[in-house]
């Protein structure tokens, strides 16, 4: 059974790491998830990936956004 947090982490992490990879998940995030996991996923698993891993980037932007606007 696919764990979704994890792989969202796992993929995360990724995304995080290589630009290139990011800028291919922001055209076609189903496919690169797929491509990471491995296997073809029912449309609501994918789904969930997405969002969860958009919602991560989205979240970890405004953190890194908001910590400069408080440093002094």
């Amino acid at each position: 059974m696919l764990n979704i947090k994890e792989k969202a982490e796992q993929i995360v992490a990724k995304l995080r790491a290589d630009d290139k990879l990011l800028e291919k998940f922001q055209a076609n995030p189903a496919a690169v998830i797929e491509e990471y996991v491995g296997v073809d996923l029912p449309d609501d698993q994918v789904n969930a990936l997405v969002e969860g891993i958009k919602a991560k980037l989205t979240a970890d932007k405004l953190a890194g956004a908001l910590g400069g606007l408080f440093r002094k």
